[in-house]
């Protein structure tokens, strides 16, 4: 099941054994994710659960690679629940405020919103200010708690679609 998309700066893609050092060095970096789950894990742990084979059920960790350099610059998280999509999305430090979140969950989005989901949810600590920003640009509303999380949601028939000459990723 393929689950690879671009955009203008960016693919998103499977992550690769390549990709591991990356990933651990701002996965590690405990002070920029202390609003994140999923950190200061071993490289067997990291191996174990990023090159294994996809299973959107239980969710799934996509690289998100510079298409000028091909380094892993984050990573995005999807999880499928009938129509309704979870998604989380880190970048790594070095390449924060540079509006690529914001340019991978876009298209993340436009791509479920082709592939026929109907419904996209997030959760989100409370302090993780930026987090919660990005969520309210994309049109998002909160709309819970769970957890301890802020829970976003976005309904995705009030997004516009676009008419596109790309493929969807499959994912159902």
């Amino acid at each position: 099941m393929p689950i690879t998309f671009e955009t203008e700066r960016c693919t998103v893609r499977p992550f690769e054994q390549g990709d591991i050092d990356a990933f651990m060095a701002y996965r590690n970096n405990l002070d920029w994710m202390r609003y994140q789950g999923f950190k200061g894990l071993t490289r067997q742990a990291y191996e174990e659960a990023l090159l294994g084979v996809p299973n959107l059920d239980c969710g799934v960790q996509l690289a998100v690679v510079s298409r000028q350099t091909g380094g892993l610059i984050g990573d995005l998280y999807l999880r499928l629940e009938k129509k309704t999509g979870w998604i989380g999305y880190t970048i790594a430090p070095q390449f924060a405020r540079q509006g690529l979140a914001n340019e991978v969950v876009t298209e993340l989005l436009l791509q479920l919103q082709q592939a026929g989901l109907t419904l996209v949810k997030a959760g989100v600590e409370e302090l993780n200010l930026a987090s919660i920003q990005l969520l309210k640009k994309l049109g998002f509303e909160q709309f819970g708690v769970e957890d301890s999380e802020l829970i976003f949601q976005l309904d995705l028939s009030k997004i516009v679609p676009v008419n596109r000459d790309k493929q969807p990723i499959e994912i159902l």
